[in-house]
């Protein structure tokens, strides 16, 4: 048995049995009580995976791949996020690299993140979904700093090379995984969140009313045009600290 099977079966069993306990327990029927969920979660993935390779491409220090998951998580509910997560790293998994699948347990945690902050009314507004992001930030270190640990540090973008240079530097491998996750993490998070939040904003509310959970996405109608500007524009601020103090290191 290889070690990426391996990797899959591990990463697959350990979100298989968060979702069994969820379908178990009753805690995912509204999700997926729409067939919107089941229309919107292919597109999602195809969004996640396709600017995942563009970030790949262009080696940048983030991520970005799971806007789509956010998505499904704010509009369907955090279960639906859920497996969206996991779909995305399991497909890109089998099209590009096995390097993505274990992960799944980090995409899942973002989409389920994210909806329960959508639950909680925190995409409502550039602020809320500025925590959000933070929030979906602190779960996704949580979860992912072992994984990056065990496999030394790699992971599948362009922030390993951030851990790289930590490590040539002297630092231990579990150091430079968090340094690198507190660099990237709440960046990309938060700007992951706000793309999402401005792609929701451009929804009518009677689409979003079409969708388990899409009360999660309907903003006040006369605050519509300045929080999509704020969201941009933190998005363009995150961006150039970035390149400005994150791409450097890269480069070294």
């Amino acid at each position: 048995m290889s070690q990426d099977f391996l990797n899959l079966l591990i990463a697959l069993a350990a979100v298989g049995l968060v979702l069994g306990w969820a379908y178990v327990t009753k805690r995912m029927q509204k999700d997926f009580s729409s067939t919107m969920t089941w229309v919107l979660i292919p597109v999602a993935i195809a969004i996640n995976i396709s600017i995942g390779q563009l970030v790949l491409v262009l080696k940048l220090p983030v991520y970005l791949d799971s806007i789509g998951t956010v998505l499904v998580g704010v509009l369907c509910g955090p279960w639906a996020g859920a497996l969206t997560g996991a779909l995305s790293n399991f497909v890109a998994g089998i099209i590009f690299d096995p390097g993505w699948w274990p992960w799944i347990p980090v995409a899942a945690t973002i989409g389920l993140t994210a909806g329960l902050c959508a639950n909680a009314g925190f995409f409502k507004t550039w602020w809320k979904v500025v925590v959000t992001g933070f929030l979906i930030a602190i779960a996704a270190t949580i979860v992912g700093s072992p994984i990056a640990v065990l496999l030394g540090g790699i992971s599948a973008s362009g922030s390993s090379i951030i851990t790289a240079f930590l490590l040539q530097t002297g630092k231990g491998i579990l150091e430079s995984v968090l340094t690198t996750n507190f660099l990237v993490e709440p960046i990309d998070k938060i700007s992951t969140s706000l793309l999402a939040f401005a792609i929701l904003d451009g929804l009518s509310a009677r689409y979003l009313a079409r969708f388990p959970r899409g009360e999660n996405a309907q903003l006040d109608q006369q605050r519509r045009t300045s929080e999509l500007v704020i969201a941009l524009v933190t998005v363009v601020i995150l961006v150039i600290v970035t390149i400005v103090f994150v791409v450097p290191l890269t480069n070294n």
